[in-house]
């Protein structure tokens, strides 16, 4: 590091990218898509479901027009077949958050985006960032047919990239999350993975830090939950990004200009407190480096892991957005990844 640039930074050789990446992209769906990335993916009732962000945009100039949320499913976590509309649009955001403006109505709702699985309690909970004119907030819904949803929680601005854990600590439900402390740190965009908890998964409380930037010696700004983390025996296998900023990067995809580079970080957490960090990956577990990661899309060098699964035989699957494009799928096995956070 020189001046506080990070120079090249690379995969770990114990994940491999699927040859067929990408697994999903806006060819794939039948409705009007652009960008199809940053998917929620989890393993119910026997198949493979994802829940993908759809950003509808044209590009030159560049001009966002709609953003939804996409289903689709699969039987082997790598040929998708997308339904043939949206599941979650801007109206319906509106609509079903409306309750949490009691005064104002959901016009205060501009767009839902980002989403999470987790299986909870043997339901299906769908984490979500919705942007609104005083900030952003984090959202969960609950559905039990990936079709309707019903909203039960929001938090107070700024807050986003909310993962649930997939069991109960005691009663208590625990999610991670990324609060944007503006004000309070000296650098912009400065933020830290903390994590909360709840008897209901509405009234959330008992914040705590868990992994801050200066844990992280592959970033030099802000990191974040990524999947939600599994469970293994040694303890909570945790995937979060982080970004690093580069002023001599220049332009770097359709936008004017863009100078961060997104990777993916790993970590393991304490089975029975999750605020512990018991294990943490010095070095990036992937690093932009696939031509549909690092030579085209929206933003190029961009990684962001938004689903993970453990398969029965020591498999585990990871699913990334790429370039805020395209979504993208990774294969490690579950003891390697835990040898890179745990001590010999």
């Amino acid at each position: 590091m020189k001046d506080g640039i990070l120079g090249p930074l690379v995969s770990s050789p114990m994940v491999v990218r699927h040859p067929g990446n990408p697994v999903l992209a806006a060819s794939d769906v039948p409705f009007p898509a652009t960008l199809v990335f940053n998917a929620g993916v989890a393993k119910f009732d026997g198949r493979y479901v994802m829940i993908f962000r759809n950003d509808v945009c044209e590009r030159d100039p560049f001009k966002s027009l709609e953003t939804n949320l996409g289903l689709a499913e699969s039987v082997d976590g790598v040929r998708w077949t997308v339904h043939d509309r949206p599941v979650l649009t801007q109206d319906d955001a509106r609509r079903l958050g409306a309750k949490f403006y009691a005064n104002r109505g959901g016009e205060m709702i501009r767009r839902i985006y980002d989403p999470r699985i987790t299986i909870l309690d043997g339901v299906v909970h769908l984490c979500f960032a919705v942007d609104t004119p005083h900030g952003v907030r984090g959202g969960i819904a609950v559905t039990d047919d990936f079709e309707r949803y019903e909203f039960i929680s929001m938090s107070a601005p700024d807050n986003r990239n909310m993962v649930l854990l997939p069991d109960r600590i005691g009663d208590r439900a625990v999610r991670l999350e990324r609060p944007f402390p503006v004000y309070g740190r000296p650098e912009a965009e400065t933020f830290d993975i903390w994590i909360a908890d709840s008897t209901d998964l509405i009234r959330w409380g008992n914040h705590d830090l868990v992994l801050g930037v200066e844990d992280v010696p592959f970033s030099n700004g802000k990191i974040g939950p990524g999947a939600p983390p599994v469970r293994t025996e040694k303890g909570w296998l945790t995937l979060f990004h982080a970004t690093d900023v580069d002023p001599s990067r220049g332009k770097n995809g359709w936008e004017e200009t863009w100078k961060k580079r997104y990777t993916v970080g790993i970590m393991l957490l304490d089975l029975d407190n999750p605020a512990k960090v018991i294990g943490l990956s010095r070095a990036p577990l992937m690093a932009p480096e696939a031509p549909y990661e690092v030579d085209e899309g929206f933003r190029t060098s961009v990684l962001f892991p938004g689903g993970m699964i453990l398969e029965p035989d020591g498999e585990v699957k990871i699913y990334y957005g790429a370039a805020d494009t395209v979504e993208c799928l990774a294969t490690a096995s579950v003891d390697d990844l835990l040898s890179l956070v745990t001590r010999p």
